[in-house]
């Protein structure tokens, strides 16, 4: 496989110049999820001149494109399209000014903030590769282009949309992310990878009064307060120390002047678990204490819990990952790595769970190579290196989009290059 995958990527010099202006192109035109239409039909665009069967509007806004090259391995690649509401600060020559209009009329921002530019221009840059050297491999290679992974809804929206019987069924399925690593870095992680997420909207109910008068009121404020304070028990007294999980309290809103006690407060919470038993123990302590809460303060009516969003937990197969870290380990050598367990969440394992395949996932590194080093040697990575959503988070262009082309590549040659190793 490692010959297969170096004769492929030998090609990687006479594709880099387009990737890194395509690259530069999705950064400065950011989608938000399911508008993805531009990023879609460049994907879509550059599958069908390589010779890619293509199919479009999967999902909204999601793209397949297949490559049959004879009897073997299918295998499924697939990358996010989506970009977030937030105001890039990078400085960058090809930051994003865009900005789109939202459901009430607002302007909004958007940014590539989360990489998912570099992760289309990977998997654009390692289709055209395959298709350039059908000569080498034998087999499936699909590839897919998600929308809508931010708010966990563009995976299960390609599956009821029909994926499953618009898509050959894969051997497995394959997916990275770019994360402030340093860049040229790849790890991969077998068993869970990235927690399970929950968001809440929980209202809870006072009554309204005068500023003046607070004995004529049931204060929400002062519920909300408790309740934040108090949920920060979960973790802390009511999980071993051993289980890891994270309960956070993002947004707050209640009333609309200071000498006005308003008659209810909105809390937001963002819930991070890694297996069912600790997902449903976290989520019934929060209900179980802001009903707690309210009581205790005489609320007038019953709080409310609305389930804004839901990513399931990523937990990659043994067998393929297994497969990938030595197919890594043989082309990047101590770049390889075994990653650390990740806080953040995906929705990617919806389909590889609808085809009933396994899955691997895993990390690039994105972060210049000698910032992080510097950064290391002070200690100050976490204060210094900016993170996945935040608005200077830029990836260099180098050797980033060369390492996320060339892990897809040999992770896929795993299968496709080696018939007497196929699945």
């Amino acid at each position: 496989m490692s010959d297969t995958a170096r004769t492929v990527l030998a090609g990687l010099g006479s594709v880099r110049s387009d990737l890194e202006d395509l690259y530069q192109d999705l950064h400065r035109h950011p989608e938000l999820g399911l508008r993805e239409h531009r990023t879609a039909k460049k994907a879509a665009e550059s599958l069908r001149r390589s010779g890619y069967d293509v199919t479009e509007g999967v999902g909204g806004t999601g793209v397949i494109g297949v490559l049959a090259n004879g009897d073997g391995p299918v295998v499924m690649a697939r990358a996010d399209m989506d970009a977030l509401p937030v105001r890039e600060r990078t400085g960058l020559p090809y930051a994003s000014t865009a900005t789109v209009t939202d459901e009430d009329g607002r302007e909004q921002p958007v940014m590539h903030a989360c990489g998912h530019d570099v992760h289309v221009t990977s998997l654009v840059g390692c289709a055209r590769l395959l298709a350039g050297h059908r000569d080498d491999w034998r087999g499936t290679f699909v590839a897919l282009f998600q929308p809508s992974e931010e708010n966990g809804a563009g995976a299960r929206a390609m599956v009821e949309d029909g994926l499953t019987d618009r898509s050959p069924r894969p051997d497995v399925v394959l997916a990275q992310h770019v994360l402030p690593y340093p860049a040229g870095y790849v790890g991969t992680r077998a068993g869970s990878f990235l927690s399970a997420a929950d968001s809440l909207r929980v209202t809870v109910h006072g009554r309204g009064a005068h500023g003046s008068a607070p004995q004529a009121s049931v204060d929400p404020v002062v519920i909300a307060a408790s309740v934040v304070v108090r949920l920060q028990t979960v973790v802390s007294r009511e999980l071993a120390a051993t289980t890891p999980a994270v309960v956070t309290v993002g947004s707050i809103h209640a009333g609309s002047g200071p000498n006005v006690i308003p008659d209810r407060a909105v809390l937001e919470l963002n819930v991070r678990t890694y297996d069912d038993a600790t997902r449903t123990q976290v989520l019934d302590a929060i209900k179980r204490i802001v009903r707690a809460e309210c009581e205790a303060s005489r609320s007038p009516r019953e709080p409310e819990f609305e389930r804004l969003s839901t990513f399931p937990p990523t937990v990659n197969d043994e067998e393929p990952t297994r497969r990938v870290a030595e197919a890594f380990g043989v082309y990047f050598g101590d770049d390889a790595h075994t990653v650390e367990l990740q806080t953040a969440s995906e929705d990617m394992s919806e389909i590889p769970g609808a085809f009933g395949v396994p899955f691997t996932y895993w990390a690039i590194g994105g972060t210049d190579p000698d910032r992080y080093a510097e950064a290391a040697r002070k200690g100050t990575v976490a204060q210094d290196i900016p993170v996945n959503h935040s608005a200077a988070f830029a990836p260099v262009v180098q050797p980033t989009l060369d390492t996320g082309v060339s892990a897809l590549t040999v992770a896929a040659l795993a299968w496709l290059g080696d018939g007497d190793r196929a699945a």
